[in-house]
């Protein structure tokens, strides 16, 4: 729609320009129709003698009238319209800078043999994101960092301790230190601009820029590994974990769960028909096409410098197992290190010995990859 809008300026632009030609012509032709004529060479005459008694009169011809040049009104100011998707694009996120600012522990939530989980905060492009951060007591800090990132909840129903929690905790217990915020528009955390999930995508990356600059020094990340940073993301957060290992190269290891696409145009269509009848993603709808293959990270996956790994329920009617095959394919091609499971009976979301077999490789994963 904003590119019609802009379209529209233009061509009324350019009719205002066509008129004002017109007018500029028209004057032109009205200057022409008033200049005095050149005189006519005048033959010259014998001299005839008049009588005495004729005098010579003189005939006063009537003044001409110019006609006044009509007024010309001026041509409106034409202003530019902004980029409305300036910032949004892959190549926008990987040129500008992110962190500022600190980690903070507002209080104690748990405290066991293996780990203490703390309710902390931080600052994200001038909104507070709120999660909590599980640090291991067993071997010896700094310990390397995951990220992790959970799926979409109502955020109505939402709890700092949700359905991921059981993951956090038992990478703690194998001695990883784990941040897992509340994305944006999840309290306690604030709300911002979200479109394509890309103000969460930034959330994460000014938390990595927090662990890059902060870790291993006196705070709150006193205990963090600033140079062994891994993502987890499961559905949602999967597809954010996607854009973000596109964008940041510090990151070293990558698990998706059951992940979104990376590929913007099947994201929407999912949620704006299957995850929500249609009342949710008409503003990504309405994105032109160019933008939607500008924003997609399954375009840039050249960039992306962790190794991934891939998990997936073949029998997940939420997000379709092909979109991890194709993930899979792609980073296969291009010669990325990458593992890819499909796990037979298992959903959305795993149970059971699916369940514990995910977790098993999901640590084995994370300590070849990030304690080598």
């Amino acid at each position: 729609m904003k590119r019609i809008i802009l379209n529209i300026n233009i061509f009324l632009a350019a009719g205002l320009l066509l008129a004002s030609a017109c007018s500029r012509a028209s004057e032109v032709e009205i200057t022409r129709a008033v200049e005095t004529p050149m005189a006519t060479p005048v033959t010259p005459q014998p001299t005839v003698a008049l009588p005495p008694s004729a005098t010579p009169t003189m005939t006063i011809s009537p003044t001409s009238t110019v006609t006044p040049f009509p007024t010309q009104t001026p041509l409106p100011t034409l202003t530019w319209t902004p980029d409305p998707y300036a910032g949004y694009r892959i190549d926008d996120l990987a040129r500008r800078s992110y962190g500022g600012g600190e980690l903070v522990v507002e209080s104690t939530l748990a405290d066991n043999s293996y780990f203490t989980r703390m309710l902390v905060s931080y600052p994200s492009d001038g909104l507070t994101v709120y999660g909590f951060m599980n640090v291991p007591k067993q071997g010896n800090p700094p310990y390397p960092v995951v990220i992790a990132l959970h799926g979409y909840i109502e955020p109505e129903l939402y709890n700092t301790l949700d359905y991921t929690t059981r993951y956090a905790d038992t990478l703690a217990r194998y001695g990883y230190l784990v941040l897992h915020p509340n994305l944006r528009g999840y309290p306690p955390s604030d709300s911002g601009d979200n479109l394509f999930r890309l103000g969460m995508a930034v959330d994460v990356l000014n938390l990595i820029a927090l662990v890059k600059e902060h870790g291993g020094k006196p705070g709150s990340l006193e205990k963090a590994d600033p140079g062994a940073i891994g993502l987890w993301g499961h559905s949602m957060g999967g597809g954010i974990s996607t854009r973000v290992m596109t964008v940041e190269p510090e990151v070293k290891a990558v698990v998706l769960y059951g992940a979104m696409s990376g590929d913007e145009q099947k994201n929407f269509e999912r949620i704006f028909q299957y995850f929500s009848n249609g009342t949710r993603g008409w503003e990504e709808l309405l994105t032109p096409d160019e933008i939607i293959q500008e924003v997609s990270p399954i375009n840039y996956l050249d960039r992306v410098q962790a190794e991934v790994s891939i998990h997936h329920g073949a029998n997940d009617p939420d997000v379709p197992p092909e979109w991890s095959r194709d993930l899979c394919d792609r980073l296969n091609a291009l010669a990325k290190p990458v593992e890819c499971f499909f796990y037979k009976d298992q959903a959305h979301t795993f149970r059971g010995e699916g369940d514990d077999l995910f977790s098993l490789r999901m640590v084995d994963f994370y300590n070849r990859v990030l304690k080598k």
